[in-house]
């Protein structure tokens, strides 16, 4: 059967002065004694304020995320909940602040611990009321059904996926994104970009997630350069958060596929950030890739301003990847796992790990093989 289904943050609301509607939320959700979930960084830069000004109460701040969230800190998080009788949760981050704030709200309200609810469609009934607010343009967290927790004890990442995990709103506003240091932007850019090329290749990928992918991807060729340069445009911050939005709403709903496999044990194993290890492995996994998507990803190097007229299928997706290295070269992504202290003989057991992600490789475009995997980490090496 040829059947699409879309699901999205039950309300976006978007715009400059979006974040002025956040009272109104919270009472049409009827939340009355909110957490602030967000990380000691945001405190300090005055992010947090600018949420808790707009309050019409007193809003408690739950400050103990990290940049790749642990198990921990969910269970911290309910504790936080349970103790002080919180009915509602706004989630002030990047990626890993909304995911905690997802996982926790469904934790508050569904028995058991957490790890027999990692997987697909196992949590039981809804959370308490969520209202995200990405300060970076990255991630697409806030639009999305998954939350990605990382288990220290066997140093892998681990999912829970549930229509559940959707927020009830959506407030994605530039203003948010102000005071995102370069590297930040550069590497959530970045990420935002696999999103949408993985969703654009996607075996289940529809016109609707087509029609994201390609204009996410568009309006990244032409503002992340821009956002990372001149962190003050508000123009290209205001392009780059609706990007991530259109990429998340892209992979949210057609999934992502082998960057993200092999990303997740180098999160998991060597800490490094999730948008980071994306962005590093994105070109070579594309050629790896190129074989089983060549027409698609000529429409990517189009998207990303490359000009294709005469070129063969194959010479046009080759175009996309050069256009995708360059891009991440502009931003001074990392351009090799040596960088980061990866020891060689690692790759393999990583490639286990990947292999053991088949949650996203079902939707990668080419099926992959332990060898093709361990020869990416190589060539990203």
């Amino acid at each position: 059967m040829n059947i699409s289904t879309f699901a999205a943050a039950n309300k976006l609301v978007t715009g400059r002065d979006s974040l002025a509607l956040l009272a109104e939320e919270v009472a049409r959700l009827g939340v009355q004694r909110p957490l602030i979930v967000t990380d000691h960084i945001l405190i300090q830069a005055g992010v947090v304020a600018q949420v808790e000004v707009l309050l019409p109460m007193k809003a408690g701040i739950f400050p103990d995320v990290n940049p790749e969230p642990e198990i921990e800190i969910v269970d911290l998080c309910v504790s936080m909940i349970r103790a002080g009788s919180y009915d509602g949760l706004i989630a002030v981050g990047g990626g890993s602040a909304i995911d905690i704030a997802k996982a926790a709200a469904v934790m508050a309200t569904n028995e058991g611990s957490i790890e027999q609810y990692f997987g697909t469609n196992l949590v039981k009934q809804p959370g308490l009321p969520l209202i995200a607010i990405p300060t970076t343009a990255g991630t697409g967290s806030e639009v999305t059904n998954i939350s990605i927790l990382s288990d220290t004890k066997e140093q892998v990442k681990k999912g829970i996926v549930s229509p559940y995990l959707l927020p009830d709103v959506a407030i994605v506003s530039p203003m948010m994104t102000l005071t995102c240091p370069p590297s930040v932007t550069a590497a959530s850019g970045v990420d935002a970009l696999v999103h949408a090329v993985e969703a654009y290749i996607s075996k289940f990928a529809s016109p609707v997630t087509d029609a994201l992918a390609i204009g996410a991807m568009k309006l990244i060729a032409v503002h992340l350069p821009k956002a990372y340069a001149a962190p003050d445009n508000i123009e290209s911050r205001e392009a780059m958060i609706t990007a991530a939005l259109m990429a998340g709403l892209a992979f949210g709903n057609a999934g992502v596929g082998a960057v993200h496999a092999l990303a997740y044990p180098l999160g998991g194993r060597f800490h490094m950030a999730h948008g980071v290890s994306n962005s590093l492995l994105l070109p070579y996994v594309m050629r790896t890739n190129k074989i089983a998507c060549l027409e698609k990803l000529g429409d990517i190097a189009r998207a990303l301003g490359e000009n294709t007229t005469g070129l063969s299928l194959d010479e046009a997706a080759e175009k996309a990847i050069e256009a995708m290295t360059r891009l991440c070269r502009y931003v001074e992504i990392p351009q090799s796992l040596r960088e980061f202290n990866i020891p060689e003989t690692a790759l393999a057991e990583m490639a286990e790990e990947a292999m053991k992600q088949t949650r996203l490789l079902k939707n990668n475009p080419r099926t992959l093989r332990k060898k093709d995997i361990e020869d990416i980490y190589r060539a990203a090496y």
